[in-house]
């Protein structure tokens, strides 16, 4: 058994010690790995170790370990690649990793095919919402309280951080707080 599988067969044999729960959607990557100065492969990770949780659109998600400096698209590889109704444009696979972070990879909304401005899915829901993970500059700006450098931050947030997951993940972004959300949070959505 390779040497990073061993703290997971005692942590499962913990939990369910403690509770006996199971933990479900637990996949493993394991890689090959050259030695630098032998040139031998080994097996095993090397260097540090990311925990990472992969959801949505994926084969098979789950908690996969992938190494330090990872890209989001290892990670998607490691849970089996893309479903074919993954939507790609609304997730930077190029993005580093970070240490017990949840990736959710979204599904196609219906309507996207053919949208020219790249965006996933309807800038603007069919009440008059305006989609925080699709918007444009300018459809953000029309949002109260949000001016085009505001814009401008939701975008690069959204773009750096592969979208947001719930509404409240708005409030991350740098100068919306408490208040500014709650005059947004009814006329934005996912």
């Amino acid at each position: 058994m390779p040497i990073y599988k061993k703290p997971l067969l005692i942590l499962l044999v913990l939990l369910a010690a403690a509770g006996g729960s199971m933990i479900y959607g637990w996949y493993g990557q394991s890689a090959e790995v050259v030695d630098s100065a032998s040139g031998q492969e080994t097996n095993g990770l090397a260097g540090h170790v990311l925990t990472v949780y992969v959801t949505g659109a994926v084969n098979k998600p789950g908690v996969v370990c992938v190494e330090e400096g990872a890209r989001a698209a290892d990670a998607v590889n490691a849970c089996g690649g893309l479903l074919p109704v993954a939507d790609r444009d609304r997730i930077n696979l190029a993005r580093p990793l970070k240490d017990g972070e949840q990736l959710r990879i979204p599904e196609k909304q219906a309507g996207a095919a053919g949208n020219p401005a790249g965006a996933a899915g309807q800038a603007k829901s069919d009440h008059g919402m305006v989609n925080i993970n699709t918007a444009g500059e300018k459809e953000l700006d029309s949002l109260p309280g949000i001016g085009p450098a505001m814009a401008k931050r939701i975008i690069e947030y959204r773009e750096k951080e592969g979208g947001f997951q719930s509404l409240e993940d708005l409030r991350k972004v740098k100068g919306i707080g408490e208040a500014k959300f709650n005059k947004l949070k009814d006329k934005i959505c996912l």
